[in-house]
């Protein structure tokens, strides 16, 4: 049972991150959200830098997870990218994650605490580390057309996705990401 009141407890925490960032959400909020006391989530997460870094790690694995099945599963790259596009859209759309909780968190860096800062960091490392070798790939096979480095088209391509999850939480519509994603796509397809 502990477990599953610490699984609880990241879930909301996790919610909470998606919807109000780190600053604007408290130890009470989530109490409520999983009707248990503070003390409860204090027993399991002493403080809030523990419980969001939790979180972080938890969102970065599951990254890996998803990208590794990814990379097994479509042999394109250029689809791969685009399945990993098409992933948060689907999130985006039917706000099961309308942001990601990392490109949430990097905008408001300077006052994370410094465990939380360097999880984020760590996210955008295995993030980068995987756009960038699926363009490499994409290229070698003259599926991918890249301007720049693949590293430079790498963070210009997460930082399109990371942008387009903004504007489309700022317009309350998953359709701008898509736009957006679909450019940088198009942009990207060696066979346009």
């Amino acid at each position: 049972m502990q477990g599953d009141t610490a699984d609880r407890i990241l879930e909301s925490a996790h919610a909470l991150l998606a919807d109000r960032g780190y600053s604007a959400f408290s130890y009470a909020d989530i109490a409520a959200m999983v009707k248990i006391r503070k003390a409860s989530i204090h027993h399991h997460f002493p403080t809030k830098a523990i419980l969001v870094t939790t979180v972080l790690k938890q969102h970065r694995n599951e990254l890996g997870l998803a990208l590794r099945t990814v990379t097994q599963r479509i042999d394109n790259p250029l689809k791969r990218l685009d399945a990993y596009v098409l992933h948060w859209e689907k999130c985006i759309r039917e706000k099961t994650e309308p942001i990601c909780i990392a490109a949430l968190l990097g905008a408001e860096l300077p006052s994370l605490p410094d465990k939380v800062q360097l999880e984020v960091k760590r996210y955008f490392r295995d993030l980068k580390e995987w756009v960038k070798e699926t363009l490499q790939q994409g290229h070698s096979k003259g599926i991918i057309r890249l301007e720049q480095s693949a590293s430079t088209e790498a963070e210009t391509f997460i930082a399109l996705m990371h942008g387009a999850m903004i504007s489309a939480r700022t317009y309350g519509t998953s359709k701008v990401y898509t736009s957006v994603m679909q450019g940088a796509l198009r942009r990207l397809d060696a066979q346009l």
